[in-house]
């Protein structure tokens, strides 16, 4: 495909801005938990051992997720050979793909002003912006869902085509592959069905709709959706089958019906109200987007009386994804980010009117001194000597002051320049600049502190030598960094700390004077009350204790030997 001398300049400052927002300070840190240190882990783990169908942290059997997202960082690891460098990949080559599908499409359907613009209006939101600078699965299921539309919506609403058809079922067929709830991208069919075959609701914009909603298109979609699904799953299935592993089987029931319909019916943590993602998410995470929508619902409302299929589709998906986790009781903001993109496509046709107003661009100076105020009252206060800003100030590393000085005075001559010349690009240069910032500057200086690095270098310089070590409660961050082979008594066992801290006192009672466990404090009591305990640091808002010696015995009674797990890293 040819790109015209238009697109290709569009594409070029998107690139340009992605690179400001969301690859400022790539390869300048390591994996920060909580989830970074366990899928990376679990990546180069499967490089080391060759096995790519099931998924393991520390050695422990990973039933939380699928494993795609996993490969993914894999295969970079795989043609880098660095982590450092390839945590990060997919979701930021994943980002970037998100943004050309909606400035593609919006382009197609509105025209490239509205392409360019829905795409940096997604880049500059601040959800999307902080997700897609980690390593979270999120990101790349945001590109599967969106390329599942992308593709839907072309066939609708531009040219009916099979190979669309096709590639959304595979693209969402990827998403459930990624985590499970990409499936919803699918429900965008029965939408279209009920939208497209009413010829009273859009009787003003048939001309738009230039692609029944055939039914047959739908089953290719299925099909493709299925036999992606198969490929992964067949093989997982059969391995599960023929191992004779009650672990496997468990690992299999877990996967595919623990964290996924009894997750979303009866969750267990992150429990929220209903109105959780429109009170405390949208309002705030979905900045300066939600702003916008103080313009938009009037217009939308006068599009759903025009019968505008090209907003409404994308607008009623979105509904639906907020509403489907809105049902569930636990809920997190990443969960409805799949519907961002969906939305800056409904709002995509309003938005080179909607920037031409003079209450947006005063919203987005007001917006960008929000970051801006308080950085110059942080820096003049200290230079003015206020008691209170000085306190502040001596709660932050010395290290971290020049990049707050030079933030802050940067973004003050940006916003002023903004305000002199365009208020409009206040918000965007001032993001810029405290992403630049903060990826630069400020993470690389406390990633030994986030990473958990030092603290697992100093405590390996403090082990005693000639002792095999054990981890009890064990954070994924300190697998990344060990140089040895530890045990481990499970992955993720917080629920259940006592049993994880009487496994670990029979294996430590086995041979005394071999061994040593690492504690983290709160599981000190009561197995390990009698022991020798050595301070070994500090780590994730916890105390760590090397522990020697012999645990109480009514823990070792109960402890379970078989839950013991070599790992080598």
């Amino acid at each position: 495909m040819t790109l015209s001398r238009s697109t290709a300049q569009d594409l070029f400052w998107i690139a340009l801005w992605f690179v400001l927002l969301i690859l400022a300070g790539y390869g300048l840190r390591d994996p920060w938990p909580a989830d970074e240190p366990r899928f990376a882990s679990i990546a180069r783990d499967m490089v080391a051992t060759g096995d790519w169908l099931i998924p393991r942290a520390g050695g422990d059997l990973y039933q939380d997720k699928p494993p795609l997202h996993f490969w993914m960082i894999a295969a970079a690891y795989s043609l880098i050979g660095s982590l450092r460098w390839s945590f990060l990949l997919p979701s930021m080559l994943a980002s970037l793909g998100t943004l050309f599908l909606v400035y593609d499409i919006a382009k197609r359907l509105h025209g490239r002003e509205a392409g360019l613009l829905a795409a940096v209006t997604l880049a500059c939101t601040l959800h999307f912006t902080i997700t897609t600078r980690g390593a979270q699965i999120d990101a790349t299921l945001i590109f599967f869902c969106t390329l599942a539309l992308w593709a839907f919506l072309r066939h609708w609403l531009i040219a009916p085509s099979i190979g669309l058809v096709v590639l959304g079922g595979i693209a969402a067929g990827l998403g459930v592959m990624d985590k499970a709830v990409g499936f919803l991208t699918l429900l965008i069919w029965p939408l279209a069905w009920w939208l497209l075959r009413r010829p009273a609701l859009f009787a003003k914009g048939s001309s738009e709709v230039r692609s029944p909603a055939d039914w047959r298109f739908g089953l290719a979609a299925l099909a493709a959706f299925a036999l992606v699904l198969a490929a992964w799953l067949v093989p997982m299935l059969w391995h599960v089958a023929n191992s004779g592993s009650p672990e496997l089987v468990a690992y299999r029931d877990e996967l595919l019906f623990q964290q996924t319909v009894t997750r979303y019916t009866a969750a267990w943590h992150h429990l929220r109200p209903w109105y959780y993602f429109l009170v405390e998410v949208v309002p705030v995470l979905w900045l300066p987007f939600s702003l916008l929508l103080w313009w938009l619902v009037p217009r939308w409302r006068a599009d759903l009386s025009e019968r505008r299929a090209a907003t409404l589709l994308p607008l009623a998906w979105s509904v639906a994804v907020i509403v489907f986790f809105s049902l569930s009781p636990g809920k997190r903001g990443v969960y409805i980010l799949p519907a961002l993109p969906a939305l800056a496509l409904a709002a995509a046709a309003h938005l080179p009117e909607l920037y031409r107003r003079v209450g947006v661009q005063r919203a987005s100076l007001a917006l960008a001194a929000v970051l801006v105020v308080p950085a110059l009252l942080l820096v003049m206060g200290r230079w003015l000597g206020i008691d209170r800003i000085e306190r502040v100030w001596a709660e932050i590393e010395l290290g971290a002051t020049w990049p707050v000085v030079s933030f802050a005075v940067v973004a003050a001559l940006l916003w002023a320049l903004a305000n002199w010349r365009r208020p409009l690009l206040a918000w965007p240069l001032v993001l810029a600049c405290l992403t630049v910032h903060w990826g630069l500057a400020i993470a690389p200086q406390i990633n030994a502190e986030r990473s958990a690095s030092g603290f697992t270098q100093a405590m390996l310089a403090k082990l005693p030598p000639g002792r095999e070590l054990g981890l009890v409660g064990y954070k994924e961050q300190f697998l990344l960094y060990l140089d040895r082979e530890v045990t481990n008594f499970g992955h993720a066992r917080w629920r259940e700390g006592n049993a994880e801290a009487e496994d670990a006192a029979r294996w430590l009672a086995d041979d005394p004077k071999g061994r040593i466990l690492l504690v983290p404090e709160h599981l000190l009591a009561p197995c390990f009350a009698g022991t020798t305990r050595t301070l070994a640091g500090e780590s994730s808002d916890d105390l760590w204790w090397f522990v020697e010696g012999l645990p109480q015995r009514e823990c070792i009674a109960r402890g379970n030997p078989s839950k013991a797990i070599r790992y080598r890293p």
